[in-house]
């Protein structure tokens, strides 16, 4: 290996697959570490990418050039649109995935980028001087220095699985745990939690009697999640795999029966598991005691691929003991003869309480010191991924010396999960929706790329040729709006039953003449305007007061008179960049916040950057 890299990214799961394709692209130097090279990119439990606000995680992070939804469109199976009866922003793309071609089709770019160097190793420890970074030490001892390190260890820090009374060290079925890197990270003063995800039992496709089940066809034809296949700057004719279908079953007064029984023989109520678990999506037995009112639960059974002999059962997560799982899994409708390939189990696994980073995902404490992923208390392919790409530009950045990224809130529903972590932190598994954002409306699957990919254009990751058909798509949609409101049309847009092919169709002579994905943003623009205009107003009256507003770095919490111990605590670790991010920050009371104002204002810093001044 080199004895020095630009950037160092370890780990090589959603969120170290973006970090690293994002270094390299622009130009620098960059080591990914893995503990197995053929592990890289694996989905370790459901095959799915997307859903909702994780289907808007997708598109924006394809926006800004990364590449979880091009591969999702190879790899994609079976594509679905959900809540397509709601209003467009809560609309959401979800795609089924061969999970192995997923993983392919990821390995093969990580294998082919330019600039990117791939190592089987397990990293022991960090090497930091002076506050900042300087390398990590490979579990044989050898140092690699980088001006850059980016850890996305997923759940791999001293991570052991569960399955009813067995333990095993391991952060996934048939993968090792990282030992050292815990205790490396405590030494450099960062305080660690304990969290716990779960995975359940894959099934034998040939023991299901799908006739007994409801099938879940896909969508025809399907919607892809990455710019380049809707334009055809993809390889080959889309869709790439063949279509499975989906099946819906449900548990029984039976299934959960077998389960209050055996509750005795779960970990996770026998307090071998410490680890606090995700609140939506919680494994089955838990679902079973916190819903008993609840009659059944349903469960969605999910092709593994094409030609795959394993089906993913969605909904049904468990660390029960094998024979308990066989029992209850027999219960269910069209299970009644199943056969389980693998069990389920959970996995509890160290994270890093994200306030302990900045804005950018780069620590407080060590300068050039990134964290992105499960190892910050999220839950998810999507929002691993989001981070990953965010802290691979932020790092980049920073070695070339060129200014950050600043996304709003107002921008993405990346930046709302960003800001939320850094600002709240975690006390379970962090999950993204979209009511977490206040610009939801306005923050659409749809005009994913018409809001970032000038980022992504600015930071090297978005190519001239996609820009250029961003800002064509831009000018129809600005120039069609326009004209409907000029012509008096946009008014008749506005009433529900009146569509924009309806109106094309009543005008047809010189009606222009307009892709599919540039007609929807103009009807979606025109319809929901003044709901939108609403809603902006109020995050504008919000963020203007408060989010535009900055803090300096090192002002001094503990000598605000009248402050308690407690609220110089929280302002101190979470040190927040604005004062609208100080506001957010859980459990600081409103006068410990007014407190904060005064001094920001006796010490001249709000001026005429605070509210009612200039300056913004």
């Amino acid at each position: 290996m080199k004895p020095r890299y630009d950037v160092i990214v370890v780990g090589l799961g959603h969120a170290g697959c973006e970090a690293a394709l994002a270094c390299a692209r622009m130009g620098l130097s960059t080591l990914g570490l893995t503990l197995k090279r053929e592990r890289a990119a694996v989905m370790s439990c459901n095959p799915a990418v997307g859903g909702t606000a994780k289907g808007h995680l997708v598109r924006e992070l394809d926006a800004l050039g990364g590449e979880m939804g091009r591969a999702a469109d190879l790899a994609g199976t079976h594509f679905k649109t959900l809540n397509a009866s709601k209003g467009p922003a809560v609309q959401a793309t979800r795609v089924l995935c061969d999970r192995e071609a997923y993983a392919r089709t990821m390995q093969s770019v990580l294998w082919a980028q330019p600039n990117l160097t791939v190592h089987e190793a397990e990293v022991s420890s960090v090497v930091a001087e002076g506050g900042r970074v300087a390398g990590v030490v490979l579990g044989d001892g050898t140092q690699v220095a980088a001006s850059a390190v980016l850890l996305t260890t997923g759940t791999f820090l001293q991570a052991l699985m569960h399955v009813g009374e067995k333990k095993e060290v391991g952060g996934r079925l048939g993968d090792e745990a990282a030992k050292g890197l815990s205790d490396s990270l405590r030494s450099l003063g960062f305080s660690l939690g304990r969290f716990k995800t779960g995975t359940p039992a894959r099934l034998l496709r040939d023991s299901i009697d799908w006739a007994a089940i409801e099938p879940q066809p896909g969508d025809f034809p399907p919607r892809p999640l990455s710019l380049r296949t809707r334009w055809g700057l993809g390889e080959g004719p889309f869709p790439h795999q063949p279509a499975v279908t989906c099946a819906l079953t449900y548990t029984t007064a039976e299934t959960h029966r077998i389960l209050r029984d055996n509750l005795h023989r779960s970990p996770l109520f026998q307090g071998e598991i410490v680890g606090r678990g995700p609140r939506y999506c919680p494994s089955l037995e838990d679902k079973v005691v916190r819903f008993s009112a609840r009659e059944r639960h349903l469960v969605f059974l999910e092709p593994e691929g094409p030609d795959s002999p394993l089906v993913y059962p969605a909904g049904l997560s468990t660390s029960m003991p094998a024979e308990v799982q066989l029992d209850f899994l027999r219960t269910l409708p069209g299970l009644g003869k199943v056969e389980v390939a693998r069990f389920g189990y959970a996995v509890e696994y160290d994270y890093a309480p994200p306030t302990q980073l900045k804005e950018t995902l780069e620590t407080k404490a060590v300068e050039g010191l990134y964290f992105a992923g499960q190892l910050n208390g999220t839950s998810g392919y999507e929002e691993a991924a989001f981070q990953g790409l965010f802290a691979g530009i932020q790092a980049g950045l920073k070695v070339k010396g060129e200014p950050v990224l600043v996304l709003g809130r107002d921008e993405a529903h990346g930046a709302v999960l960003v800001d939320e972590l850094v600002t709240k932190g975690v006390d379970e598994p962090f999950r993204m929706f979209t009511s977490r954002s206040e610009h939801r409306l306005k923050l659409r699957e749809g005009n994913a790329e018409l809001r970032l990919a000038r980022h992504g254009a600015r930071v090297g990751l978005v190519s001239r040729e996609v820009l250029e058909r961003v800002e064509e798509k831009r000018r129809a949609v600005t120039e069609e709006v326009a004209r409907l409101k000029r012509t008096g049309l946009a008014a008749r847009l506005k009433r529900p039953e009146v569509t924009y092919a309806a109106l094309a169709a009543e005008q047809a002579e010189g009606w222009p003449q307009l892709s599919e994905e540039v007609v929807e943003e103009v009807e979606v623009e025109v319809k929901y305007e003044g709901y939108i205009v609403m809603a902006e107003r109020a995050a504008a009256r919000e963020a203007e007061a408060w989010d535009g507003w900055r803090i300096p770095g090192d002002f001094a919490y503990a000598g605000v008179r009248g402050l308690s111990a407690e609220a110089v605590e929280k302002l101190e670790k979470v040190r927040p960049a604005t004062v609208g991010q100080a506001r957010r920050i859980p459990g600081l009371t409103p006068a410990a916040f007014s407190l904060v104002l005064v001094a920001l204002k006796r010490g001249g810093v709000g001026g005429d950057s605070g509210p009612g001044g200039s300056g913004r």
